[in-house]
């Protein structure tokens, strides 16, 4: 086995949810992702729809578990010695499968080996394996260091005290109330917590602090609007904008999936999106399936989509070309990956 060290770290992270263009739902979920010689190794497993077991949203005391897994204090849960490491963001289910790895030490050191895709009890290397991936040599102190930081005195895991699921709430402000009770509605669905409000006065400082984005409707002044970021301020709550768009329920749940994502730029696998000419201009950090669909309102006011491209892209810059009825009136693009959501608007 190599005796070359691979660094090792952690990194919040998300699976972006979001209302999709066939009326299905994808729950958004914060979890930690693992950081290996400084990248996300999700990445390194190309188009991958997963999570690490230290999600966000999980009891305390099963989060405890799965850190007390890694750091080799409780039994492995699978045959072999073999531990998950990404599994199905909707559930828990072997049988959907999972990335799963051998976790041993040599020594002082924690080798993480013998990468496989796992959906039964056994694993199969030469089939599932992944043979490009491992084996990683951490240092044990480092390792641990890292680990140990989600395992705080009070028994409260650092990611639900202070991390993405306390900021996973989003305050919905305007005049148009069936508007805000659908997208509540679908927020709510994909497991984002949303209430519903004309405005932010008498609010307690401690509860706007739980918000992580405010969104505001079409028919909010800009009077109102300063007044309620005027109440954030005071209240020393960092949360992001949204202002108001075409009352598109997809469109505005993607709106502020982008506000509520607060992974670094190294984490995300989309990094821009722009519209030139009739083109889509993407840029990927690495390979991922990737869907690019379009949303209008016509001159009656119903919503119209356009699935635009849904395929997996290699990291760089990509050119999309764009249909006509896309380019026709005022549309806006959304770019999906498992991980990240963008925006941009089409200009007729």
């Amino acid at each position: 086995m190599s005796a070359q060290y691979s660094t090792f770290g952690l990194a919040p992270a998300i699976r972006a949810g979001g209302v999709l263009a066939d009326g299905g739902y994808q729950a958004h979920r914060d979890f930690m992702d693992f950081i290996v010689d400084g990248r996300p190794l999700l990445f390194q497993l190309s188009d991958l729809d997963a999570v690490s077991p230290l999600a966000s949203d999980v009891a305390p005391a099963i989060f405890a578990t799965h850190v007390r897994r890694l750091l080799l204090e409780a039994d492995a849960p699978l045959a072999d010695g073999r531990y998950v490491i990404y599994g199905c963001p909707e559930c828990e289910s072997l049988e959907c499968g999972a990335v799963t790895a051998v976790i041993e030490r040599d020594g002082t050191d924690v080798v993480w080996r013998d990468f496989a895709w796992q959906t039964y009890g056994t694993v199969d290397l030469e089939r599932g394996g992944y043979h490009g991936i491992g084996p990683f040599r951490f240092d044990g102190e480092q390792y641990r260091a890292e680990l140990e930081q989600l395992l705080p005195a009070d028994g409260t895991t650092d990611t639900q005290r202070d991390g993405p699921a306390a900021r996973r709430r989003v305050l919905l402000i305007g005049a148009r109330v069936a508007v805000l009770a659908k997208l509540a509605a679908a927020l709510r669905t994909i497991g984002i917590g949303a209430d519903i409000a004309q405005d932010a006065a008498g609010v307690p400082a401690a509860e706007l602090r739980g918000y992580g984005a405010v969104a505001f409707g079409l028919a909010v002044t800009d009077a109102e609007r300063a007044a309620v970021r005027e109440a954030f301020g005071r209240a020393g709550a960092d949360v992001a904008y949204v202002d108001g768009t075409a009352p598109v329920i997809p469109l505005l749940v993607a709106r502020i999936e982008n506000a509520l994502d607060r992974t670094p730029p190294s984490g995300r696998r989309l990094l821009g999106l722009t519209v030139t000419e009739g083109t889509a201009c993407l840029e990927v950090s690495s390979t991922c399936r990737v869907s690019l669909v379009a949303y209008r309102l016509d001159l009656l006011h119903r919503t119209r989509t356009d699935e635009v491209f849904d395929g997996v892209l290699a990291a760089g810059e990509h050119r999309i070309p764009l249909e006509a009825r896309v380019a026709k009136g005022r549309s806006s693009l959304v770019a999906r990956s498992a991980g990240s959501v963008l925006i941009a608007t089409v200009a007729p």
